[in-house]
């Protein structure tokens, strides 16, 4: 008989904005945007739910998280449903000799956390999932095997070999956070399509996470075989042009998988440019922020407040920090309430000098080789200053930004400067 399921990936529960106004709001969207998942699941009765990693923002949460989280569960859990599981990098926590959230839930029975065994040659073992222990990498559910991988960093295409190795069973599916390379947004975390073109031999259905965009990748002879659902809501800017949504999935008694993407409803996210371009003093470049604001934003008052990125562009005749974020904010609220804003200042200023306009650099031109030359001055980091520099700027940013922890600082360490998903 066929078998339905949910999947769905990349939920970041506890993700909000700290000290910018509507933080509260924020944080309930991811809540909302998952119950609604959860309900549908009990609505259509599916035989399982599968969470592709990132269910937590980040892997120190709090306690009133942990507990939505559960309360958002439950009807799942009373219907018998299973709702099997993966760690994505956001989940994962460095000392583990804690127990993370997400062996917490799989203990008290909301989830099973799927988490194979490696042998002493790097092989993999898929042990049967011990209910009382909540744990294990291989569960079956009606006749359907399922096995978990969470997420194993930029190496993981050479442990796809590994994988397939371990797996004796018919009518499989792997859950695996992990992105394919031309298909996944991400930068780092993927596998190239030839890489992972081996697990469509042993799985029926191989469930992605990681990339907060969907697609669905196929055998060269046409067959689909991976399917990544996306996030189901915007997690940063940059996503407002993705779908949002998850699937529900049919898989055939002969293998085939029918794959239906239903959309979700997530905040709105805007990012609109403000091309100031020749403004040659700051009033004059307010009003101008004014006008193309009212143009580009007047139909943004929504029930949902929207979460608004405002990107300054072009070459002024003033220094770009005399347009205070104060008073672009308080003019963009005269036009557009956003739940939150973000502003990115990338004027540069134009002085006359002999006749002709000299533009001077950009601010975060300057930061950036102030930044390089400090770094540069230091013997053991030579071949490393553009790599180091921006690993420096991006942990800035995300400090200034106030919505990460300790432990997504700490992979974006271990990612060598680039921002996961």
């Amino acid at each position: 008989m066929p078998v339905r399921f949910i999947h769905t990936s990349d939920i970041h529960l506890g993700k909000t904005y700290r000290s910018l106004g509507g933080d509260a709001e924020r944080y309930q969207d991811f809540f909302t945007t998952f119950a609604a998942i959860i309900a549908d699941a009990v609505k259509e009765k599916v035989d399982f739910v599968l969470i592709g990693g990132d269910l937590f923002h980040t892997g120190q949460i709090l306690p009133k998280t942990f507990a939505k989280t559960i309360e958002i569960l439950q009807p799942l859990k009373h219907a018998g449903i299973p709702c099997l599981a993966v760690e994505g990098n956001h989940d994962w926590i460095h000392r583990r000799d804690s127990v993370s959230w997400m062996e917490a839930l799989s203990q008290l029975g909301y989830i099973s956390l799927l988490r194979p065994s490696r042998t002493g040659e790097g092989g993999y073992i898929f042990e049967p999932f011990d209910q009382e222990q909540g744990a294990g990498g291989h569960i079956e559910v009606k006749g359907v095997n399922i096995y978990g991988l969470g997420y194993i960093g930029s190496q993981a295409g050479y442990h796809v070999p590994r994988i397939c190795d371990a797996i004796v069973t018919k009518r499989n599916i792997l859950l695996f956070h992990v992105g394919v390379w031309t298909y996944s947004p991400v930068e780092i975390g993927n596998i190239k399509p030839e890489e992972a073109l081996p697990l469509s031999e042993c799985f029926d259905y191989v469930a992605l996470g990681h990339g907060h965009k969907p697609y669905v990748v196929s055998t060269p002879d046409g067959r689909p075989y991976a399917f990544n659902p996306g996030s189901p809501d915007c997690v940063n800017f940059g996503e407002e042009r993705y779908d949002k949504g998850y699937y529900l999935v049919s898989l055939e008694s002969e293998g085939r998988a029918l794959h239906e993407f239903r959309r979700t409803s997530p905040r709105p996210m805007l990012v609109v440019t403000a091309n100031l371009d020749g403004a040659g003093n700051s009033g004059e470049a307010l009003e101008r922020f004014r006008s193309q604001m009212a143009e580009k934003l007047s139909g943004c008052r929504e029930e949902r407040a929207p979460l608004v990125e405002v990107r300054l562009a072009g070459k002024v005749g003033f220094h770009p920090f005399e347009l205070s974020r104060d008073r672009l904010r308080s003019a963009l609220c005269e036009i557009c309430d956003p739940l939150h804003l973000e502003i990115k200042n990338h004027l540069s200023q134009v002085s006359g000098g002999g006749g002709e306009d000299k533009v001077k650099k950009s601010l975060a031109e300057i930061e950036r080789d102030v930044l390089g030359e400090l770094i540069g001055a230091n013997s053991q980091y030579q071949g490393r200053v553009e790599e180091l520099t921006r690993l420096s700027l991006s942990l800035r940013d995300l400090v200034l930004k106030g919505d990460v922890e300790g432990e997504e600082l700490l992979s974006l360490l271990d990612s060598g400067g680039e921002p996961c998903a």
